[in-house]
């Protein structure tokens, strides 16, 4: 029997894939735990279709990062936090400080672990931090800390 994988399957193949398999292979794992479905017209249809839809999901995605990342990238977020005499900072500035900012001042919902610090901020003055918004799409926003 003719079986395509909704799941990758240790031993026979990985998700999208046509594979023969026994009857009762089919019958009795396969088909049971919606690991495959019988490779007819029908199913094949629908799982084009879908892998499509998926596909223009993932391009609009794409687009509204590469966008977002356009918009950070002259944007700037201001912070204040406690200092010494030479400028440095009591402790650090965290990713979570740096998404609230960004949320207050910007209005932008930013997921702090998606901000990328390479060192920690222990300085005053303008920062460049990377922010990953996708896979393939990074942007870089301006922090500026400023004592009090």
């Amino acid at each position: 029997m003719k079986v395509v994988l909704l799941e990758d399957v240790k031993s026979l193949g990985k998700k999208g894939q046509t594979v023969e398999v026994s009857d009762g292979y089919a019958r009795n794992c396969i088909l049971p735990k919606k690991l495959g479905v019988e490779a007819n017209a029908v199913n094949l249809n629908n799982l084009k279709l879908q892998k499509a839809h998926a596909d223009k999901v993932a391009k609009e995605q794409l687009e509204a990062a590469k966008a977002l990342a356009a918009d950070l990238a002259e944007k700037t977020v201001e912070l204040a936090v406690k200092s010494g005499v030479e400028g440095k900072v009591f402790g650090s500035v965290s990713s979570k400080e740096i998404a609230v900012a960004a949320k207050a001042q910007l209005g932008l919902e930013l997921d702090k672990k998606k901000i990328v610090l390479d060192e920690p901020i222990k300085t005053l003055g303008v920062h460049n931090v990377s922010i990953r918004l996708h896979r393939d799409v990074t942007a870089t926003l301006k922090v500026h800390v400023s004592g009090k």
